[in-house]
C-alpha cells in the first residue's frame, strides 16, 4: 500500500479512535441533543466525570474534528462539527 493509499485509512482510524471511549460518545450525544453551545462545566453536570477528564475528552474530539470550540472569555463553548460526522459516515461506507 502506498503512503497516499494509507491516508484515508489513517483518517478513519483517527475518527474511530476519537469515538472509541464511552465518555466521548456520551459527550457527542449530549451536544447533539443540546441546543446552543455548552461550556465544559455544563457538560460536566451531565456526566459522572471530573472537569479535567471531560476537558481531555473534548480535546480528543476537537483534534479529530468532531467538535469545535468557540472562545468566549472566560469560557469556551463547544459544538458538534456535523461535517466530520458526514465524513465519518462516508469513510465507513467505503470500507
Amino acid at each position: 500500500m502506498t503512503a497516499h493509499g494509507s491516508e484515508p485509512g489513517l483518517r478513519v482510524a483517527k475518527l474511530c479512535k476519537a469515538l472509541g471511549h464511552p465518555a466521548r460518545v456520551a459527550i457527542v450525544r449530549y451536544l447533539k441533543a443540546r441546543r446552543g453551545a455548552p461550556t465544559c462545566g455544563e457538560i460536566v453536570t451531565q456526566l459522572p466525570l471530573a472537569q479535567s477528564t471531560v476537558s481531555q475528552h473534548l480535546r480528543v474530539l476537537q483534534e479529530a474534528g468532531f467538535v469545535t470550540a468557540q472562545d468566549e472569555p472566560p469560557r469556551v463553548r463547544y459544538r458538534l462539527e456535523l461535517a466530520a460526522f458526514d465524513e465519518f459516515r462516508r469513510a465507513l461506507a467505503s470500507l
